[in-house]
């Protein structure tokens, strides 16, 4: 057989090794997919789309049917009483500062409960200074719940969440840049009676990027109030080109569309500029796709197992994001993997990714993507801070097939050192 990728006969002894040990994931992953696919396959009849759903609209957006159906959609697959999916969200922080904006006002407190959020909220919340136009620049006062052994802190978050300004509690379902595990549904739903036991008034958000379709069930399903998400993650099934969503309390979608327009247009207005058709069926791929990243995470930690690197979640654990970290311990490592995984992509395969400093960000970062949607996580991509203790985090792989020969050639530059 022709292999015309550049990949040594070792390295492709392991992948193969590493495939066959992990037919019980695999096979679970897949029971998922089966669920979560009949679920949306299920809400697309009971709304019965049509193609009319699938024509866009322009300017205002006035009785765009199609993207007010598809609302009703995620509602009923997030379990809650109204969402809101729009491509005018530029991403998922857009998204979640549009509804904590919506969900606070001046006096009130907001705590994060598993510690920092991910490092582009940091200026949204006023932590660090990002410029004008904060939540603490319109008097809502920010704290967190530091992490105890990498974990949340029960007792800490309740006795947090007592005082009685506290108004939202920010939980953050992936791990982001920090070394904790990624929360479980179960574990959300946990945290969720924890605040409710200790101020039933107060919102709880989730951050639900890089989380859909991984279990069979969502935050809101356990208790949350409202969950936030990109669609060029998880939910876009690698066809959205832009966007997010939330759902949850109808309330507090409505004060994220106040956010996101204004006050008196909220969601009458969005024109959709003939993308609707992509955000349907991305939706009714993104079971599928996301077990496709699955499946590529799981393989890129056995075959870094395998080659003696430090994993995070271990390639046998289950999973509760698409995420994986790889512990690499030095900046040459995580050059030579971004340079793997970007000689693997469908687009800009050519180029070799280097540090930067990216608007957000504390330090310099790395990020391989030969992305078809720019910044599309679902697809195959790697990203590291260039700091101790040089973790790279890996996500994506719109087909399985694609992600394995992307984290083949990243096994194969470690070989190099």
């Amino acid at each position: 057989m022709n292999f015309p990728l550049q990949i040594s006969e070792r390295v492709r002894a392991m992948a193969d090794q590493a495939e066959r040990e992990l037919s019980g994931q695999f096979a679970r992953i897949e029971a998922v997919a089966q669920a979560n696919t009949q679920r949306v396959l299920a809400a697309f009849q009971e709304h019965r789309v049509a193609e009319s759903c699938f024509a866009g609209t322009t300017g205002y957006g006035y009785d765009d049917l199609g993207r007010d159906k598809l609302d009703k959609i995620y509602a009923g697959l997030f379990g809650t009483e109204d969402a809101l999916v729009r491509i005018q969200f530029v991403n998922g922080t857009h998204a979640i500062a549009c509804a904590l904006f919506g969900a606070l006002k001046a006096g009130d407190v907001l705590v994060s409960a598993v510690g920092a959020p991910y490092d582009t909220l940091l200026g949204v919340v006023g932590a660090v200074d990002k410029g004008r136009g904060s939540l603490r620049d319109y008097g809502v006062e920010y704290r967190q719940v530091e992490l105890v052994d990498d974990a949340p802190d029960r007792k800490g978050l309740a006795q947090a969440v007592r005082d009685p300004r506290v108004k939202a509690v920010l939980i953050q379902r992936s791990k982001g840049y920090a070394t904790r595990a990624s929360l479980s549904v179960d574990e959300i739903g946990e945290l969720c009676a924890v605040i409710r036991e200790n101020n039933p008034n107060a919102a709880i958000l989730v951050d639900n990027c890089y989380g859909e379709f991984v279990e069979e069930r969502e935050p809101t399903h356990a208790g949350a109030d409202l969950v936030v998400g990109s669609l060029i993650k998880n939910p876009g099934g690698g066809l959205a080109p832009t966007g997010a969503y939330v759902a949850g309390r109808r309330e507090l979608v409505e004060g994220a569309a106040m956010r996101l327009t204004c006050p008196g247009i909220g969601r009458e207005c969005g024109s959709t500029l003939g993308n609707n058709r992509l955000l349907y069926q991305g939706l009714f791929l993104a079971p599928h796709t996301v077990a496709q990243a699955l499946k590529t995470a799981v393989f890129a930690a056995r075959l870094m197992e395998l080659m003696g690197y430090e994993t995070e979640p271990r390639s046998d654990a289950v999973r509760h994001d698409i995420i994986q970290m790889i512990h690499l311990g030095g900046p040459e490592a995580v050059k030579r993997f971004c340079k793997g995984i970007q000689s693997g992509a469908p687009v800009d395969s050519y180029v070799t990714p280097e540090p930067w400093d990216m608007p957000g960000y504390d330090c310099p970062v790395i990020m391989a993507a030969g992305a078809f949607i720019q910044g599309a996580s679902i697809e195959l991509s790697a990203d590291a801070p260039m700091r101790e203790p040089y973790t790279v985090y890996l996500q994506g792989g719109l087909t399985y097939e694609s992600g394995r020969a992307g984290v083949m050639l990243a096994a194969e530059e470690l070989s190099k050192l």
